[in-house]
């Protein structure tokens, strides 16, 4: 798995969680749904996304998310 399909896997999944706590628990989790959005928007502005960094030093590679895996 490349550094791309897990920024979009772990903001997918924030933003549903997010959604579910807010709805079952507190409104206060929106905040969190508003926070991903933000940092979704900010990064496809300025290409800087600090999931990005982390991943990179955790030695995962960078690939195109939308291309069929090589077999």
């Amino acid at each position: 798995m490349n550094i791309e399909r897990i920024v979009l896997m772990v903001a997918g999944t924030m933003v549903l969680l997010s959604l579910i706590l807010g709805l079952m628990f507190h409104p206060y989790w929106f905040f969190l749904t508003a926070f991903v959005g933000a940092n979704l928007i900010f990064s496809s502005i300025t290409g800087f996304c600090p999931m990005v960094l982390v991943l990179r030093k955790l030695g995962l590679k960078h690939g195109s998310p939308f291309t069929k895996r090589e077999v």
